[in-house]
């Protein structure tokens, strides 16, 4: 198993003040977007985000955060009502502009997840998303708005993005996993190792 980090903190931080400037501009600065982050990771970067916002603009965004662990495709539905939501989204997103964020778009499955759950809550006027990573390998046509980073990779391979909110640090890293390798079993593919639900890996 081999390990390369491919961002560090700095390239993080000036990549989210371009997605920043990004949703300022498709946007215009209006009082109607909400930064929604997909629990876990994409969570603290919609905070970000915010902030970068209020710093360039002087305009407070309302940010929530959203569990789509019901919402998952790979749970059996009588499991999912046992699972405790943890969706944290202070004001009604009937007619408001929703951003969704996450750290790694992958198959597409969790974005549409992310957008059940949305409508369930109401009608938004629009969702658009942001994620720090696209690496690739769609399952389902979706695709993202502002794009930290386009990374190419393997089936094979994990992309990890570590924040320091979550896990004392800043980066991203791609770890290859051979397939004699006993840990390769223990390894899936997605965008932290430690993650026990889709997120934004998928």
């Amino acid at each position: 198993m081999s390990q390369k980090i491919l961002m560090t903190a700095e390239d993080i931080r000036r990549t989210l003040a371009r997605i920043a400037h990004e949703i300022i501009e498709q946007n215009k600065a209006s009082q109607d977007l909400i930064l929604v982050g997909i629990r876990t990771r994409g969570a603290p970067l919609a905070r970000r985000l915010a902030t970068l916002i209020e710093n360039f603009e002087g305009l407070k965004l309302t940010v929530g955060a959203l569990d789509i662990s019901r919402y998952r495709d790979d749970i059996p539905s009588p499991d999912r009502q046992s699972i405790v939501r943890h969706t944290d989204i202070p004001s009604s997103t009937d007619g408001k502009s929703i951003v969704l964020v996450d750290d790694v778009l992958y198959t597409g499955r969790s974005i549409r997840a992310a957008m059940d759950a949305l409508i369930d809550r109401g009608r938004p006027k629009s969702i658009q998303l942001a994620v720090l990573i696209d690496r690739g390998h769609r399952e389902m046509p979706i695709r993202a708005d502002y794009v930290g980073k386009n990374i190419p990779s393997s089936r094979k391979e994990a992309i990890q993005v570590h924040l320091v909110e979550t896990d004392g640090i800043d980066e991203v890293a791609i770890i290859s996993v051979a397939n004699n390798n006993p840990l390769s079993r223990q390894l899936r593919p997605v965008s932290h190792l430690r993650r026990s639900y889709y997120g934004s890996s998928q």
